[in-house]
């Protein structure tokens, strides 16, 4: 199979397709203004072609930050696409169009991938979708677009999540997660006070959450927001980290991007040698797969402004290059098999 990629700055669709024959799966990523108009402009280009979509910036050697930006996949595999509605109630009520993909692509755990694009919910969402992938084997990566829409084989929706599932004729596939923090010291807190449906954290040990955070890094209200980037919470998952973001302050409290329950036992990250991970990342991909067709990723935005203040994004998409045909977007919470995670990047590698 082989990964084509277009962009325009301008937000011209034409200009971002032009070169893009007999796809076989697309993906695209728009600006909130112009979406629906591209979906649908997409649509009458390739009618018939599976495809997902949602707004956000891309990026293959550099990054589209506005305008719009294509994926797709050609030569070598089968695609079904879709979306589940009324995600933040009941995603679970149209499981059944999954189901019928999955039987329907006929792929297995070692060539098939599903890629999804969410508007929120995520945790329930990849709860409900992982419970018909975890039966079949089948791997996971994607994340949350912006503006609450997502879209599916030419139909925009809101309240949604938009799903793919590509089976690789050509060889396998495999997904991986990038973490590039490290726990500091030896901090320790249980969560109380907790708004599961607004992702609040109200206390830490019983002390007011955004008190233990500024008396912990020496940081003001404002810079929570920002030294969220070096030192977001984590909650231990076995032998894994979840990454848990600060959204914003909240009196007292710290509302995060992710769901914090009461009793939650939390430790504080800081930012490890990111770019000595990233190598090891590039090296881990290279040795599972010495030949690869495409590879596929989703970065956090805070990921992409964290490298981007360090001057280190333009260097870390050149280092990724490094893998043959790669290129992904920027989401607001990154989706790795069963998992919501944040400030990661999780890929799918073809072989």
């Amino acid at each position: 199979m082989r990964q084509f990629f277009g962009m325009s700055r301008r937000g011209d669709l034409a200009e971002a397709v032009r070169g893009l024959s007999n796809p076989q799966f697309i993906m695209l990523f728009s600006n909130n203004p112009q979406f629906e108009a591209h979906v649908k402009t997409l649509e009458s280009l390739y009618p018939k072609i599976p495809s997902i979509g949602c707004i956000g910036m891309s990026y293959d050697t550099g990054v589209v930050e506005s305008g719009v930006g294509v994926i797709a996949f050609t030569d070598g595999v089968t695609a079904a696409a879709n979306v589940l509605q009324q995600v933040s109630t009941m995603p679970v009520k149209y499981i059944d169009r999954l189901e019928k993909d999955v039987v329907k692509v006929g792929g297995t755990r070692h060539d098939t991938v599903c890629i999804d694009f969410c508007s929120g919910n995520d945790a329930c969402v990849l709860t409900t979708i992982y419970s018909v992938l975890k039966k079949n084997g089948i791997q996971l990566v994607g994340g949350t677009g912006d503006a609450g829409k997502v879209s599916a084989n030419g139909r925009v929706y809101e309240d949604a999540a938009a799903y793919a599932l590509i089976r690789n004729q050509t060889g396998r596939v495999k997904t991986y997660k990038e973490n590039i923090y490290r726990q500091m010291g030896n901090y320790r807190f249980i969560a109380s006070n907790t708004d599961r449906v607004r992702y609040i954290i109200g206390a830490l040990n019983g002390t007011p959450a955004k008190k233990v955070y500024k008396d912990i890094l020496h940081v003001t209200d404002q810079q929570i927001l920002t030294q969220t980037f070096k030192n977001p919470f984590g909650k231990i998952n076995g032998d894994d980290t979840c990454i848990i973001s600060i959204k914003e302050v909240n009196g007292n409290s710290l509302a995060c991007f992710r769901q914090v329950n009461d009793s939650d036992v939390l430790i504080m990250l800081e930012l490890d040698d990111y770019r000595a991970i990233v190598k090891n990342t590039i090296q881990n991909i290279c040795r599972d797969f010495p030949k690869r067709s495409a590879v596929f990723s989703v970065n956090c935005l805070f990921r992409y402004k964290l490298f981007s203040e360090h001057n280190y994004m333009q260097s870390y998409l050149q280092e990724m290059c490094a893998l043959g045909n790669h290129a992904g977007f920027v989401g607001y919470g990154e989706h790795y098999n069963n998992r919501f995670v944040n400030q990661s990047m999780t890929c799918v590698v073809f072989e």
